[in-house]
């Protein structure tokens, strides 16, 4: 996995995204030259300090804005050039029991989740705007395979991500462009510490059990997207690759 001269593009990098973090970290370890997109930033310029290499972009961008994500990408491009991927971190999460659920909260989880997703993809496989065996990596979720309780908005937003990586891929195989999702169930680190303060201990303990091979790592997730940015996954595009330590198993 030598990404050397590469380009890649990674949403949700901000610092205090540890799954984003990681897949930077991960990159950058690989040679990749990075372009690190978030809403702040000051939590951007925090993750580019924890790199080792110093070639690395970053680009302000607040991607519930639909409209402006296809001439945001051609800024991108015009400045740095056609990239090799394209990694979809940013994600919006939370809780959204039934008896509560607002018009609001849909365009919350949908925009972030799955719409930015589609007009990222839609731009940046344009001609032009990416060199050839360009490899797309989305970060679905284990919750949009598997029902889970008071998260409807968020797993219906993970599952259309995974059904739209699939059509995306039959569509862009004639540009040799690979797409592809990694869904990780719950992941060790900030955000599961926040969840589990959510959940009490006794469901807590459940929701750890449901892992027979323990949670995974942000590390863990990083792995999986570098392999599906590679070579070695040459052949593979159009699937959604659970890293959940078996979660989905059960």
């Amino acid at each position: 996995m030598n990404f050397a001269n590469k380009l890649y593009i990674v949403t949700g990098a901000a610092v205090d995204s540890d799954i984003g973090l990681a897949i930077c970290q991960s990159l950058d370890e690989k040679g990749a030259r990075l372009i690190l997109v978030g809403r702040r930033a000051e939590a951007l310029e925090t993750t580019l300090s924890l790199l080792k290499n110093k070639h690395h972009k970053i680009s302000v961008f607040d991607l519930s804005q639909l409209d402006s994500i296809a001439a945001w990408a051609k800024l991108l491009v015009d400045d740095y050039g056609a990239i090799d991927g394209l990694v979809h971190s940013a994600s919006f999460q939370g809780y959204s029991p039934l008896r509560g659920i607002t018009a609001k909260q849909i365009s919350q989880y949908f925009d972030v989740n799955f719409s930015a997703a589609v007009m990222l993809v839609s731009a940046f496989s344009k001609a032009k705007h990416f060199n050839p065996n360009a490899s797309f990596v989305m970060i679905g979720s284990a919750a949009g395979l598997r029902g889970l309780k008071a998260r409807t908005l968020y797993a219906a937003s993970k599952a259309a991500l995974s059904s739209m990586v699939q059509s995306a891929a039959l569509e862009l195989a004639n540009k040799s462009i690979r797409v592809n999702c990694v869904a990780p169930a719950v992941v060790d680190g900030a955000k599961a510490e926040i969840q589990f303060k959510t959940l009490g201990e006794a469901q807590t303990k459940l929701l750890i059990s449901s892992h027979p091979l323990g949670l995974s790592t942000p590390k863990d997730v990083a792995n999986s997207v570098c392999f599906l940015l590679s070579t070695l996954s040459a052949k593979t595009t159009g699937v959604t690759l659970p890293v959940d330590g078996g979660f989905l198993a059960g």
